[in-house]
């Protein structure tokens, strides 16, 4: 057997990259002919398939089935079981996620959560940038599709800002580790290294610049303060983005700013409505961005219904008349996460998931914690109220919010994030971002139950065949050396 050498496996790696990126766009473009109709024969390479307007169509239908394939798996469920709101019925020594879950991810670990979030992410960035990089030659050749195609293209930027910033979370210690953000984060990349390209890890200060030019530039693009259809980026998906990047940059003032645009004069979905969008998938209830699991394969699902369910920490939060109770039990009362449990089906496909990006509730929540921290104790009122009173009625509300005082509110706030987000991919960065020590039930079945801040554990390890393809690239402390965990885990 040939042993490859690590330019063989640098070369190799990235013709693999352009072969899903030419075959992304190949199945989408014979895949969808509901909508398109398109004669691929001949066009055997990306410039050909991205030379029109249908072509660009075809590729932004490409670019979210990938940003899917990253979202309703590994990266969600990541943001979660390495939280301390999940359990694990039994203690398996092996199985999806439970690396995770146990703070023993393996850089070697190629087809589990370190080499699909690394590689996915990728892979959705690098089917982004192939419409970025070639929608202004489109509009120049087709004037009159302009309006169309501005359109693919903020959608597009909107979705690379997003592949760079999830990369980052997960790769990366949060924005605030250090006072300037110049620790490392992930490479940025623009376009599709070629052969001689050696991309290196950027300064998570640099990686959020990026974000945020690539939402401006969206932000002149996309015209629809309220997504015209949520299925799709638009301007209010943009300024969730914005307020979710600048909460986590603590720019308190343009965390609020953004939130509020998003925001506008939508109100939170109530009652039967708020448990709707979850039991039915036609319903948008509060979402504003939601992917479809249209002819896909969901993960989420299957993983919540079986392996992975709410820790009685999570569940010892919630009033017992809490509405969001109901997505936590099942019909028979057991403990179990049913966001992902839909009934009503669009043309009943059994594995289904269709997982919110950003969804107003989110939006208030940002608002709430972003103006607490300005000081503006009665906006952050207003906003955490909403969401208690959606849940518990207004008696029960009232009573909430006057054990809180202004100092102590953001606990509150903080509580509410946990229990409202629970599962949808947030707590595990938000602890970090909180600088908080993990701290997990004590009947947890992982071995890690408790792992003070900051630590090296709390990013994954580059992926080994990232670190042998490209030389530039830097490891992650401790948990790309391979040693032992115990040392720094349950002191």
């Amino acid at each position: 057997m040939k042993v490859l050498s690590k330019n063989d496996k640098k070369m190799k790696t990235i013709k693999n990259i352009y072969v899903l990126l030419l075959f992304a766009v190949a199945a989408t473009l014979t895949g969808c002919s509901d909508f398109l109709e398109v004669d691929v024969k001949g066009k055997a390479t990306i410039p050909t398939f991205l030379s029109d307007p249908q072509g660009l169509h075809a590729a932004m239908v490409g670019t979210y089935n990938k940003m899917y394939l990253y979202v309703d798996n590994e990266f969600t469920k990541y943001g979660d079981v390495a939280g301390n709101m999940v359990s694990f019925p039994s203690a398996a020594s092996s199985g999806d996620m439970v690396a995770q879950y146990n703070f023993t991810s393996d850089e070697s670990q190629i087809t589990g959560a370190v080499g699909y979030i690394w590689r996915k992410i990728y892979v959705a960035q690098s089917n982004a940038n192939n419409v970025i990089e070639y929608a202004p030659a489109v509009i120049s050749k087709y004037p009159t599709a302009a309006k169309d195609i501005n359109n693919y293209l903020g959608q597009a930027l909107l979705i690379r800002a997003m592949c760079h910033f999830d990369q980052c979370r997960a790769y990366a210690q949060p924005y605030n580790y250090t006072a300037d953000a110049s620790h490392l984060g992930v490479p940025i990349l623009l376009r599709t290294p070629g052969a001689n390209d050696s991309p290196s890890r950027a300064t998570v200060s640099e990686v959020y610049k990026q974000v945020l030019a690539d939402l401006d530039q969206a932000s002149t693009l996309l015209t629809d303060g309220v997504a015209a259809d949520f299925r799709y980026a638009s301007l209010q998906a943009v300024n969730c983005m914005y307020s979710r990047v600048y909460l986590y940059m603590e720019d308190w003032t343009n965390a609020l700013k953004y939130a509020k645009m998003a925001i506008g004069s939508q109100q939170l979905a109530q009652g039967d409505a708020y448990l709707k969008m979850f039991d039915d998938l036609s319903t948008q209830g509060e979402a504003i961005f939601r992917l479809s699991g249209d002819k896909m394969t969901g993960y989420l699902k299957s993983f919540y219904e079986n392996t992975c369910e709410p820790a009685d920490t999570l569940l010892s939060l919630f009033d017992k008349d809490d509405i969001r109770l109901k997505l936590l039990r099942n019909s028979v009362g057991s403990k179990r996460c049913m966001k992902y449990s839909a009934t009503k089906v669009p043309n009943e496909e059994p594995k289904r998931d269709d997982p919110f990006i950003f969804r107003l509730s989110e939006e208030y929540l940002n608002a709430a914690e972003a103006a607490w921290n300005l000081g503006n104790y009665n906006e952050a009122r207003t906003y955490i109220r909403a969401i208690v009173e959606r849940a518990v009625g207004s008696e029960k509300a009232n009573a909430v919010m006057n054990n809180y005082s202004d100092a102590t509110l953001i606990n509150l706030i903080r509580m509410e994030r946990v229990k409202e987000l629970c599962f949808e991919g947030h707590n595990f960065f938000d602890i970090t971002r909180w600088k908080q020590n993990l701290v997990r039930e004590s009947k947890t079945t992982s071995t890690a139950r408790f792992i003070a801040y900051p630590s090296d554990y709390f990013v994954l390890p580059i992926p080994q065949d990232e670190l042998y393809a490209n030389t530039s690239m830097q490891p992650n402390p401790t948990v790309n050396s391979g040693s032992n965990n115990t040392n720094v885990i349950n002191e």
